[in-house]
């Protein structure tokens, strides 16, 4: 079921970032610097796009005080006032303390941050900048600074590219060529005479299934178009039976991916007998590792801040294992399994919008989960405030923070994320192009190697359309045919199609009915 959502696209980053409303608060007292997150409008608040530049106000705390009428305050003029949400909307408040002399206007939230609105006639008297900061961010400020502090506010822009994207190319590109290495090691193992293609066969008769058949295929297509809409519309309590499977595929792959890499390093079992049992230390000590890592990776999933390289970790033995445990038979297998992919990733990003009530994307809206992206106003930032229930998101994507959006980060973790779906599935056709190498003899893998840089350029070539056009992309339009065209031209020029359209049991059975010399 895990699988079922796999072929995720390469989601956008620049959605809530290119016109982003998000600034930073910076306070000191000349000795200690503390920074906060801001939501602003950027229509109706200038605010300064560096530091350097930005105006220092003492900030004066009446957060006791909506600021809804004049009252009894006196004068503030030169400062910054920071009042509690509530009572009247935006523009009231800020004509008050505009009136009163106030130079910023800071409304302190509890509830979730949107990006602040008035109506045209109050716009038009507005003179001084407006922005939501959380209240707890208030409260904070307060026991840093508890003789006064002065306060900046500049929002630095996001630059159009962002280092986490060659973090991740990197990621994908690794996790590709290992997997694809993985799997055609096997063969070749399974293949050499001897106890150890014995041991081979053996445990890959119980634990590796091999897609043969075109209608297995469109079966499991079909059960992922099914598992897509009905995660869309039951979201709510799918999405924990994927997170409860993530847990255990990942603990078992990652287990999987730890103990072939001692046995492959000459690490020795440490086999103790006990009641006539050979138990294996090796094995006990990996599996309460991999299953506490799992099971740490459950309990603090939502901790933005540091969770995602647990995630990255177990994503990365899950696409690894996978690789090595589900293989294709043939190039015609692999053609018609990543085409349909291709269409799915297709249909369900690019034209689910014009059948769901909405206008977002089935795909956009199962990754990033209810409520968290989409279509509408690029220029509405939400970000939570005190009091806020934190959706859950699927753990089907790699995950890595966005170096450069400083303001960004402050309010909300900003990620550059790829859907496990856009590793696996090119993966499969890279372990395919490594057992043929195998299956074929040659001994510079000239298949699994020009199979893993196509894979690469695809995934550059995503990431430039990406970042040139500003919008997020199906990561499958583009690695698809870099891969199937490269494999498929390298086979015709060396006259090897037949074979490598067929597979290993069309060339074994020539091999086996050819005369011998």
């Amino acid at each position: 079921m895990a699988v079922s959502v796999l072929s995720l696209l390469l989601l956008m980053w620049f959605g809530s970032q290119a016109h982003g409303q998000e600034a930073i608060l910076h306070a000191s007292n000349g000795s200690t610097v503390r920074e906060y997150c801001l939501v602003y409008n950027s229509t109706w608040s200038n605010i300064s796009d560096r530091l350097s530049a930005a105006v220092a106000y003492p900030l004066l705390n009446l957060t006791s005080s909506q600021l809804c009428v004049r009252g009894q305050q006196g004068s503030l003029e030169g400062q910054a006032v920071v009042v509690m949400r509530g009572g009247c909307d935006f523009g009231q408040k800020a004509l008050v303390a505009q009136d009163l002399g106030a130079s910023v206007l800071l409304i302190a939230s509890i509830k979730n941050m949107m990006t602040p609105t008035v109506n045209n006639s109050v716009f038009s008297k507005m003179k001084i900048p407006v922005a939501l900061v959380r209240h707890r961010d208030i409260l904070d400020a307060l026991q840093v600074f508890p003789r006064g502090m002065e306060v900046r506010l500049y929002a630095p822009p996001v630059p159009p590219f962002d280092a986490s994207i060659i973090v991740m190319l990197m990621i994908a590109v690794f996790t590709v060529t290992m997997g694809g290495f993985w799997s055609g090691a096997a063969e070749k193992l399974k293949q050499a005479p001897g106890p150890e293609s014995d041991a081979a066969e053996g445990r890959s008769d119980g634990s590796e299934l091999s897609l043969y058949s075109p209608l297995k295929v469109l079966l499991f297509v079909a059960m992922m178009c099914v598992m897509l809409v009905l995660m869309y519309f039951f979201y709510r309590w799918l999405v924990y039976v994927i997170i409860v499977i993530f847990c255990l595929a990942s603990a078992s792959a990652l287990y999987n991916c730890l103990d072939s890499l001692m046995t492959a390093l000459g690490c020795s079992t440490l086999s103790v007998s006990c009641r006539e049992r050979s138990v294996s230390v090796r094995s006990l000590l990996l599996a309460a590792v991999c299953i506490t890592l799992s099971v740490i990776w459950g309990v603090y999933r939502n901790d933005d801040r540091w969770i995602w390289i647990l995630q990255d970790l177990l994503g990365v033995a899950f696409c690894l294992n996978f690789l090595k445990t589900i293989s294709l038979s043939n190039f015609k297998i692999c053609v018609i399994l990543l085409s349909l992919l291709l269409v799915y990733d297709v249909f369900f990003v690019f034209i689910t919008p014009f059948l769901t009530p909405n206008g977002e994307s089935i795909m956009v809206q199962v990754a990033l989960g209810p409520g968290a992206g989409g279509k509408g106003d690029s220029n509405v930032v939400e970000v939570p405030g005190d009091q806020t229930s934190s959706y859950e998101k699927l753990p089907v994507v790699m995950r890595i923070p966005q170096f450069s959006a400083l303001a960004q980060n402050l309010c909300m973790m900003q990620f550059s994320i790829l859907g496990y779906g856009d590793i696996i599935i090119p993966g499969l056709l890279v372990a395919y192009c490594h057992r043929f190498d195998v299956w074929m003899g040659n001994s510079r893998r000239i298949y699994f190697i020009s199979c893993a840089v196509a894979y690469a350029v695809g995934l550059v070539l995503t990431f430039a359309v990406m970042l040139l056009s500003k919008m997020g992309q199906p990561a499958l339009l583009y690695l698809v045919p870099c891969t199937l065209l490269t494999s498929a031209v390298l086979a015709c020029v060396r006259k090897e199609f037949r074979h490598f359209w067929s597979g290993s049991g069309t060339y074994q059975r020539e091999t086996l009915d050819a005369p011998v010399e």
